[in-house]
């Protein structure tokens, strides 16, 4: 039996040719939302989220 092991992961990346483009989407949106920025500056080395799982929902009409 030939068995291949893969390492333990917390992620999945569907398809990493897609890295680029999603770092220019990130500065995009970081550019546009100055107060979020400001909030993650201010609260970076704290974390007082650490472990906290958020969750959100959108409803579209």
């Amino acid at each position: 039996m030939n068995a291949v092991l893969k390492p333990l992961q917390d992620y999945l990346i569907a398809d990493i040719t897609l890295a680029a483009w999603g770092n220019k989407e990130i500065k995009i949106a970081e550019t546009e939302m100055p107060g979020l920025m400001a909030i993650r500056e201010e609260f970076a080395a704290s974390l007082p989220l650490k472990g906290a799982r958020i969750t959100g929902s959108l409803h579209m009409t």
